[in-house]
């Protein structure tokens, strides 16, 4: 049998079921805004498009479990989260929807798992690849603010244009939550500082 997408499921409609199954309405239409977003970003900066649209796909497959099961998952199958990562209920989908991808989906690529994993917090020394499905998240079509997608695309055209969108993200999800009054893991702030330090060397 030869399987697409990087999965272990025939075919991607079968994906989309479950999605659409396990998903609420809005975030299934995400996902699939994340999955073409993912794609065009991949033709840009002439990365693996099947790869990204298995990430962009999948990114947020564990999205909708009630925090009590993400808890559940992360404590009992995936080792060495760390306690800063806990801090915001809004986060764990990300190493869950990783930990599905692989055990539900056969994913295997690490590239793959990697930028599922790190779509929401970010970490310091990110590849290209996990870049772009950060950014794809943040700025997909189809329930994203397109007004701040097409100021990411114009950065994107620029010098170093990748982490340049790439921290316009950052502070815009770092004010949000602020804004929100919600814990902020040492982590998105770590990634930020790096990007600001790295461009200011970069201008």
């Amino acid at each position: 049998m030869v399987y697409t997408n990087y999965t272990k499921i025939e075919k991607t409609e079968d994906i989309t079921l479950w999605l659409k199954e396990n998903l609420c309405e809005e975030r299934y239409i995400h996902s699939l805004g994340t999955m073409e977003a993912a794609v065009e970003l991949a033709k840009i900066f002439n990365l693996n498009t099947e790869k990204a649209r298995t990430a962009g796909l999948l990114h947020d497959c564990a999205k909708c479990f009630p925090n009590e099961k993400l808890l559940n998952i992360i404590h009992n199958h995936i080792p060495g989260i760390k306690e800063c990562e806990l801090l915001n209920y809004k986060t764990l989908h990300a190493p869950v929807s990783a930990y599905l991808a692989k055990n539900q989906f056969g994913v295997e690529d690490t590239e793959i798992l990697d930028a599922i994993r790190w779509h929401t917090l970010g970490r310091c020394e990110m590849s290209n690849f996990e870049k772009i499905i950060f950014l794809a998240d943040k700025i997909e079509k189809n329930t994203r603010n397109l007004d701040f997608r097409n100021e990411c695309l114009k950065l994107l055209q620029e010098a170093n244009g990748l982490d340049k969108a790439l921290f316009k993200c950052f502070e815009s999800t770092i004010k949000s939550l602020v804004d929100r009054k919600l814990a902020i893991c040492h982590i998105t702030i770590d990634v930020y500082n790096n990007l600001l330090e790295s461009l200011g060397r970069q201008n």
